[in-house]
């Protein structure tokens, strides 16, 4: 399993688009909406993660042979 930098920049550009959505809703008095933005997010960067950690611990028991 090699570390993917690409998943970094990902989360980063998710980090950064969704931080802009924000700044634009709440200027345009959407506060409720960009609550929401900010939720659905975070949703989808945990999402990610929680997929690389389930690859970590496949990984795990792949060189330790727990099958």
């Amino acid at each position: 399993m090699s570390f993917d930098v690409s998943a970094i920049f990902q989360v980063a550009g998710i980090g950064l688009i969704m931080a802009m959505i924000h700044t634009i809703l709440k200027q345009a008095g959407k506060e409720e909406y960009a609550f929401w933005a900010g939720i659905i997010g975070f949703v989808v960067v945990l999402l990610m993660v929680a997929k690389m950690i389930s690859d970590l611990f496949q990984e795990i028991q792949r060189v330790f042979l727990f099958y």
